[in-house]
């Protein structure tokens, strides 16, 4: 059974930084493409930033140059980096993961982000 747990969330200032992690289990997660989303209510979720299996990555035109999206295979984690949050950032994030196995997805249960002063 695939498991992802995210962790890292929380209340910051505009300007401030958080890191995100989100640890999978119960697959192979070095053959797997992991992505971080984001969801406000009342609107649908948006792709912010994802990374291959291979380790290419690609961004939300919004978050390019603030957002930091990363991956250690040892610790079957994701890491998305935020900087220069704004309150605009504000949204549950969510942590998916693309099995290479088996073409299935999971997601995970979110953390809530908030950037508020």
């Amino acid at each position: 059974q695939v498991q992802l747990v995210e962790s890292g969330g929380g209340l910051v200032q505009p300007g401030g930084s958080l890191r995100l992690s989100c640890v999978a289990s119960g697959t192979i997660f070095s053959r797997c493409d992991m992505a971080w989303y984001r969801q406000a209510p009342g609107k649908q979720r948006e792709l912010v930033a994802g990374i291959t299996a291979g380790g290419r990555t690609n961004y939300a035109d919004s978050v390019k140059g603030r957002f930091l999206i990363s991956r250690d295979n040892a610790k079957t984690t994701v890491y998305l980096k935020m900087n220069s949050l704004k309150p605009d950032d504000t949204d549950v994030y969510y942590c998916k993961l693309l099995s290479g196995l088996t073409g299935n997805s999971y997601w995970g249960q979110g953390t809530q982000v908030t950037v508020s002063s």
